[in-house]
C-alpha cells in the first residue's frame, strides 16, 4: 500500500471534485486539497469529504452472499456465486428465451464498466433488455438536446464560463445542496455584476442567492417558457439575424409560443405577470445569458418538450452557440453522462450511437467481432423494464442501482423484483434492493480501481486507485469477464481497465461521443480531456510511448504543476485537443443549424382533485445522496439528516392541524409515506415536499407517479396528487 497521496475524484456527483487520498498506517484513508482541478479548486462538500468511510470493512461487502434453502443470505465462495448466477442465466435463457434475461445498470459505473456490461448483455446474453438508472436523472434534457442541437452533452461549455456570463437562469436546480462546491460559480456570477434568476416551487437554500425567484405550481415550467418567449416576441427581442442564420423552425415555435400570453401563463404558474416581464429583461439585456435546467423540469411526464421550450427562449434570443452563453443540463449522477453514452441505454451503442443505426451497428460489431445481425434490437426503458419483472424478465443482473428506494411508485417495483425467477446483485453495501436477491456480489469501489468517468462538463477525467481492496472483493470488470467465460465467452471481456478503455475509444470512434482521441496517460497529464476528441493521424515518432505496468504505473503518473499551463511535450501540434465549448461554430445537425420545436402546455398526469387535493414534489438534501444506500452509512451524514420529513406550508399545516415534528401520512394513489412535518414558508401552500433518499415507511416513491414521457420515457417524479392525513387521526386536508 502507498502511503503517499493519490490524485483522484470524489465518488458522488456530476461535479466529479478533485481530491487527494492517502492511506495512514491505521488503514485509514484520508482526504485533502487538491487545489489543481478546476472545478472545486480543492473545495469538497460533506459527502466527499466523509468518502472515505464507505472503504472500511465493518461498512461494506466483503463476501459473495447466496440464498439458501431456508431464504437465507449466507457468505459463499466467488465459484459458487459466479457458477450460481451463470447457471440461472443459462437456464432462463434456454426456458424463455434471451430477452427474459434483463440487465439494469447504475449512473455511478465508470465509462469502462457501462460499456462492459452493455457489451455483455449484448454480446453473451443476446438481451435487448438494458437499461439503467441514468434514465431517471437526465434523460428528457438528452432528448430535447439532440432534438435541437443534434447532440446531448450536459453542459455544452465549462462551468468556468458561468460567472462571466451576464444572466444565468437555473430551472428546478438546487446545487447549493446537489452539489455545493458548483454554488461559487453562481456567486462569482453575482460577483461579476451577472444575475442568478431561480426558478423552484420551493425558496430553498439555492433561491436564496438568486437575484430573482419565481416559484411556479409544480409541473408548469413549460407553460413559464412559453410564456417568457411570447414576451420575448411581444417586446421585440427577438434576435431575428441569430434566428435567420443559424436556426430551422422558427415560424411554428413562435406561433406556439404566441399562445401563451402572460395572462394565461399567470394563471397556469402562480407566476406574475410582473415577475415574468422582469425575467425577460434581465435575461434580454446584457450581452450573454444561459438557461441551466435540472430535475424539476426534467422529471416530467412532458420533460422532453419542457427542456425544448427553455432551449426555444435560448435559440429565439441567439443565446446558444454563442460565448459565455446557452443551454445545459446539470447532471446529478457521478458518470450520469458517460453512463448514457457508451451502452447502457435500451437504445445505444457505444459513442452515443443509435441501435437502430445500421451503420453504428457495423461499426461496433466490428470493434467486438460479432456479426452485426447478432446484436439485439432497442429493449425497454429503466421503468418499462422493471415493470416487466416477474413476467416477461425473469431473471435480472443488476449493478450499482436501488431501485427499491429511487424508482417511482416503488412499492410495485419492489414486488415486481419479488416475482423474480432469479436475482443477482452487484454492490458495494447491502442495499435495499440487494437483501431482496438470490446472490450478491460485493464489488469494488472509487478508490479501490482505476476507471474513468465523464462529468457534468462533458470532462473526460481519470479516477485513480488509491488503495487495494479488501480479500474477498472483486471488479465489476472481473466479475463480467468470469461470467462471460461461463456462459462460453471466453475472449473480448479483459479485466484492466485501460485496456478496456482503449477498445472503448475504438468503439467511440467516429460516433457523436467519439473518445478516440483520448488515452489515460492524457487523462492524468492534462487533468481531462472534453469530448468529443477524434483521434488524429500522427507520425509514429511523434506518439507518446505507452504506460508500462498498467494502474501500479497509472498510480505514479505526475500531474501537471501548473494545469493551465503549457502543452505536454509528448502532445503533438496534431493532436485533437478536445471540445471545451461546443456549437460555437455549427450545431451537430445535418445542415449545422439548430433546430426550433414547437411545443404547448399540457397539464401533468395526475392533476389534484378533490381526493387528493395537494401536489408532491420530491428532492435531495445535501447531507444524503441518491437512493441514500452509501450515505446513510456515514455518522457524521446521518447526524446531520437522519431520516425523511414532509415540507408543509403553515396554511396547510394549520388546516390538517400539525404542528412542527408531528408524523403526517403523505398518501396517493399508489402508496401511503408517513414522516415527521416541516413547517417552512420556503414551500407553495398547495405544494408538500419530500426528498427521496430513505426506505421504510418514509419512502417517498411510494407515493410517485410512473406516468412516462413519450420522448425520453422519463418517469414523472416532480408531480403528482396527494392527500395528508394526520397520523393515527381522521382529520384529512
Amino acid at each position: 500500500m502507498q502511503n503517499t497521496a493519490t490524485p483522484t475524484h470524489c465518488p458522488y456527483c456530476a461535479l466529479q471534485c478533485g481530491m487527494n487520498l492517502t492511506p495512514t498506517p491505521d488503514g485509514t484513508v484520508e482526504v485533502s486539497e487538491r487545489a489543481d482541478f478546476p472545478v472545486n479548486r480543492g473545495a469538497l462538500c460533506g459527502k466527499g469529504r466523509t468518502a472515505p468511510a464507505l472503504l472500511a470493512r465493518n461498512v461494506r461487502l466483503t463476501s459473495p452472499l447466496v440464498r439458501d434453502a431456508g431464504g437465507t443470505l449466507v457468505p459463499a465462495s466467488w465459484d459458487e456465486a459466479l457458477d450460481r448466477i451463470a447457471g440461472e442465466l443459462r437456464r432462463t435463457r434456454a426456458a424463455h428465451g434471451p430477452d427474459a434475461v434483463g440487465v439494469f445498470g447504475g449512473g455511478g459505473l465508470t465509462n469502462e464498466k457501462a460499456y462492459t456490461l452493455g457489451k455483455f448483455a449484448r454480446v453473451v446474453l443476446g438481451t435487448s433488455q438494458i437499461d439503467y438508472n441514468g434514465r431517471f436523472c437526465m434523460s428528457s434534457a438528452a432528448a430535447a438536446g439532440i432534438r435541437a442541437f443534434g447532440l446531448d452533452r450536459g453542459l455544452p461549455f465549462p462551468l468556468e464560463d458561468i460567472p462571466k456570463s451576464g444572466c444565468v437562469i437555473l430551472v428546478g436546480s438546487n446545487p447549493a445542496e446537489t452539489m455545493p462546491p458548483s454554488l461559487r460559480f453562481f456567486t462569482e456570477l453575482k460577483e461579476n455584476g451577472g444575475t442568478l434568476i431561480v426558478i423552484d416551487p420551493r425558496r430553498t437554500r439555492t433561491a436564496e442567492q438568486a437575484d430573482l425567484h419565481l416559484a411556479p405550481r409544480p409541473g408548469t415550467d413549460l407553460a413559464l417558457a412559453l410564456g417568457l418567449l411570447h414576451l420575448v416576441i411581444a417586446e421585440g427581442r427577438v434576435d431575428e439575424e441569430y434566428v435567420r442564420e443559424r436556426t430551422t423552425g422558427w415560424e411554428d415555435a413562435r406561433a406556439a409560443a404566441m399562445a401563451h400570453w402572460p395572462e394565461y401563463v399567470e394563471r397556469i404558474t402562480g407566476v406574475s405577470v410582473p415577475e415574468l416581464r422582469e425575467t425577460v429583461r434581465l435575461f434580454c439585456e446584457p450581452e450573454s445569458a444561459m438557461v441551466l435546467t435540472a430535475r424539476g423540469p426534467e422529471q416530467q411526464s412532458k420533460g422532453t418538450d419542457t427542456v425544448g421550450a427553455w432551449i426555444n427562449l435560448c435559440l429565439a434570443t441567439g443565446r446558444a452557440g454563442r460565448p459565455l452563453s446557452g443551454y445545459g443540463c446539470l447532471t446529478g449522477q457521478g458518470n450520469g453522462q458517460g453512463g448514457r453514452e457508451h451502452g447502457q441505454k435500451a437504445d445505444q451503442l457505444p459513442g452515443y450511437r443509435k441501435l437502430d443505426d445500421p451503420a453504428a451497428r457495423a461499426h461496433v460489431a466490428e470493434v467486438w467481432g460479432v456479426d452485426p445481425d447478432s446484436l439485439p434490437g432497442p429493449g425497454r426503458s429503466a421503468y418499462e423494464l422493471l415493470d416487466a419483472l416477474g413476467t416477461d424478465i425473469r431473471s435480472l443482473l443488476l449493478m450499482a442501482s436501488n431501485p427499491v428506494v429511487s424508482a417511482p411508485r416503488a412499492a410495485h417495483v419492489e414486488e415486481r423484483i419479488k416475482a423474480l425467477d432469479f436475482l443477482a446483485v452487484c454492490d458495494v453495501v447491502l442495499s435495499e434492493t440487494a437483501a431482496l436477491a438470490d446472490v450478491v456480489l460485493p464489488v469494488t469501489q472509487w478508490a479501490e480501481e482505476t476507471g474513468t468517468t465523464t462529468s457534468l462538463e462533458g470532462r473526460v477525467l481519470l479516477r485513480r486507485r488509491a488503495i487495494t481492496a479488501p480479500d474477498g472483493v472483486r471488479s465489476d470488470l472481473e466479475v463480467l469477464h468470469e461470467l462471460a467465460a461461463r456462459l462460453g465467452v471466453e475472449k473480448g471481456f479483459p479485466t484492466d481497465p485501460e485496456e478496456v478503455f482503449e477498445e472503448l475509444r475504438r468503439a467511440s470512434a467516429g460516433g457523436p461521443a467519439d473518445y478516440s482521441g483520448i488515452t489515460y496517460r492524457r487523462l492524468a497529464e492534462e487533468n481531462g480531456v472534453f469530448w468529443p476528441c477524434p483521434a488524429v493521424e500522427e507520425p509514429a515518432d511523434s506518439l507518446p510511448e505507452a504506460v508500462d505496468g498498467g494502474e501500479d504505473a497509472l498510480l505514479d503518473a505526475p500531474l501537471p504543476d501548473d494545469p493551465a499551463g503549457e502543452t505536454p511535450a509528448w502532445r503533438t501540434p496534431t493532436a485533437h485537443p478536445g471540445t471545451p465549448r461546443l456549437f460555437l461554430d455549427r450545431f451537430a445537425t445535418p445542415d449545422g443549424r439548430a433546430r426550433f420545436v414547437p411545443v404547448s402546455h399540457r397539464a401533468i398526469a395526475e392533476e389534484p382533485d378533490d381526493e387528493y387535493p395537494v401536489l408532491l414534489t420530491t428532492g435531495r438534501v445535501v447531507a444524503q445522496y441518491q437512493s441514500g444506500a452509501q450515505t446513510r452509512r456515514v455518522a457524521e451524514l446521518n447526524a446531520a439528516a437522519p431520516g425523511p420529513f414532509v415540507e408543509i406550508h403553515p396554511r396547510l399545516a394549520a388546516r390538517l392541524g400539525a404542528a412542527e415534528g408531528d408524523p403526517v401520512a403523505v398518501v396517493s394513489r399508489r402508496g401511503r409515506a408517513v414522516a415527521p412535518a416541516r413547517i417552512t414558508t420556503a414551500i407553495r401552500p398547495d405544494t408538500v415536499f419530500m426528498p427521496f433518499h430513505w426506505p421504510g415507511e418514509g419512502r417517498a416513491n411510494s407515493l410517485t407517479n410512473p406516468a412516462l414521457d413519450p420522448t425520453s420515457r422519463m418517469p414523472e417524479f416532480k408531480a403528482c396528487a396527494v392527500r395528508l392525513e394526520a397520523v393515527g387521526e381522521d382529520r384529512a386536508g
